[in-house]
Protein backbone atom coordinates (compact mmCIF):
# COMPACT_ATOMS: atom_id res chain seq x y z
CA UNK A 1 0.00 0.00 0.00
CA UNK A 2 0.89 3.72 -0.59
CA UNK A 3 -0.34 6.42 1.51
CA UNK A 4 -0.31 9.95 0.63
CA UNK A 5 -1.76 13.29 2.18
CA UNK A 6 -2.37 15.85 -0.24
CA UNK A 7 -2.11 18.01 2.93
CA UNK A 8 1.81 17.19 3.09
CA UNK A 9 2.85 17.48 -0.17
CA UNK A 10 4.84 20.62 -1.00
CA UNK A 11 3.24 22.52 -4.05
CA UNK A 12 5.17 24.44 -7.08
CA UNK A 13 3.84 26.63 -9.54
CA UNK A 14 4.09 24.48 -12.70
CA UNK A 15 5.72 25.79 -16.00
CA UNK A 16 2.14 26.64 -17.25
CA UNK A 17 1.27 29.22 -13.89
CA UNK A 18 -1.14 26.17 -12.50
CA UNK A 19 0.19 25.14 -8.87
CA UNK A 20 0.05 21.92 -8.81
CA UNK A 21 1.07 19.16 -6.03
CA UNK A 22 2.52 15.80 -7.65
CA UNK A 23 0.27 13.25 -5.74
CA UNK A 24 1.42 9.75 -7.67
CA UNK A 25 4.11 9.69 -10.62
CA UNK A 26 5.64 5.62 -11.45
CA UNK A 27 8.80 7.35 -11.45
CA UNK A 28 8.52 8.62 -8.23
CA UNK A 29 6.89 6.25 -5.82
CA UNK A 30 8.28 3.20 -7.62
CA UNK A 31 4.73 1.78 -8.83
CA UNK A 32 3.61 0.30 -11.71
CA UNK A 33 1.32 2.67 -13.39
CA UNK A 34 0.48 3.51 -16.91
CA UNK A 35 -0.65 7.47 -15.96
CA UNK A 36 0.54 10.26 -13.43
CA UNK A 37 -1.61 12.10 -10.98
CA UNK A 38 -1.53 15.63 -9.90
CA UNK A 39 -3.73 17.65 -7.85
CA UNK A 40 -4.02 21.47 -9.24
CA UNK A 41 -5.28 24.84 -8.16
CA UNK A 42 -5.55 27.85 -9.85
CA UNK A 43 -6.27 31.37 -7.73
CA UNK A 44 -9.39 33.64 -8.22
CA UNK A 45 -8.90 35.47 -11.45
CA UNK A 46 -5.74 33.25 -13.05
CA UNK A 47 -5.59 31.12 -16.05
CA UNK A 48 -3.20 28.54 -16.84
CA UNK A 49 -0.88 29.18 -20.07
CA UNK A 50 -1.94 27.76 -23.23
CA UNK A 51 0.36 24.02 -23.94
CA UNK A 52 0.15 20.60 -25.06
CA UNK A 53 0.83 17.29 -23.98
CA UNK A 54 1.73 13.95 -25.98
CA UNK A 55 -0.42 12.22 -23.38
CA UNK A 56 -4.46 12.32 -22.95
CA UNK A 57 -5.73 14.06 -19.69
CA UNK A 58 -8.07 13.51 -17.62
CA UNK A 59 -9.48 16.92 -15.88
CA UNK A 60 -11.98 15.96 -12.72
CA UNK A 61 -13.18 19.29 -11.02
CA UNK A 62 -13.01 19.35 -6.98
CA UNK A 63 -14.18 22.72 -6.37
CA UNK A 64 -14.78 26.30 -8.42
CA UNK A 65 -16.11 27.50 -11.58
CA UNK A 66 -13.56 28.09 -14.74
CA UNK A 67 -13.56 27.43 -18.79
CA UNK A 68 -11.36 24.82 -19.73
CA UNK A 69 -10.18 25.94 -23.64
CA UNK A 70 -9.12 23.22 -25.44
CA UNK A 71 -8.34 23.47 -29.67
CA UNK A 72 -9.80 26.32 -29.43
CA UNK A 73 -13.38 25.24 -28.12
CA UNK A 74 -14.60 26.80 -24.53
CA UNK A 75 -16.14 24.68 -22.28
CA UNK A 76 -17.56 25.98 -18.76
CA UNK A 77 -16.73 23.37 -15.67
CA UNK A 78 -17.72 23.70 -12.38
CA UNK A 79 -17.85 20.94 -8.80
CA UNK A 80 -17.83 17.51 -9.94
CA UNK A 81 -17.31 17.99 -14.25
CA UNK A 82 -14.94 15.58 -15.97
CA UNK A 83 -13.31 16.48 -18.94
CA UNK A 84 -10.85 14.03 -20.86
CA UNK A 85 -8.18 15.97 -23.21
CA UNK A 86 -6.82 14.12 -26.22
CA UNK A 87 -2.89 13.96 -26.49
CA UNK A 88 -1.98 16.83 -28.79
CA UNK A 89 -4.54 19.12 -27.99
CA UNK A 90 -3.89 22.75 -27.00
CA UNK A 91 -5.36 23.25 -24.01
CA UNK A 92 -5.70 25.19 -20.74
CA UNK A 93 -8.07 26.52 -17.70
CA UNK A 94 -9.33 29.69 -16.41
CA UNK A 95 -10.79 30.07 -12.96
CA UNK A 96 -14.18 32.27 -13.77
CA UNK A 97 -15.28 31.70 -10.45
CA UNK A 98 -15.20 33.59 -6.60
CA UNK A 99 -13.34 30.73 -4.98
CA UNK A 100 -9.55 29.06 -6.37
CA UNK A 101 -10.33 26.48 -9.09
CA UNK A 102 -8.93 22.84 -7.85
CA UNK A 103 -8.78 19.95 -9.49
CA UNK A 104 -7.20 16.78 -10.32
CA UNK A 105 -4.91 15.62 -13.44
CA UNK A 106 -4.16 12.49 -14.52
CA UNK A 107 -1.93 12.13 -17.72
CA UNK A 108 -1.50 8.86 -19.16
CA UNK A 109 0.51 7.73 -20.08
CA UNK A 110 2.43 9.47 -17.44
CA UNK A 111 3.44 12.83 -17.19
CA UNK A 112 7.44 13.30 -18.72
CA UNK A 113 8.59 17.08 -18.73
CA UNK A 114 9.71 17.21 -22.15
CA UNK A 115 6.82 15.84 -23.83
CA UNK A 116 4.84 19.53 -21.94
CA UNK A 117 4.87 22.09 -24.56
CA UNK A 118 4.29 25.16 -24.77
CA UNK A 119 1.38 25.79 -27.92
Amino acid sequence: MIFKSTRTITAFTAPDHTILKEVLHPDNDGVDLPYSLASAKLLVGTASLPHRLKSKELYYFLAGEGVIYVDGIAQAVQTGDVVLVPGNAEQYVENKGKVDLAFLCIVSPKWQAEEDTSA
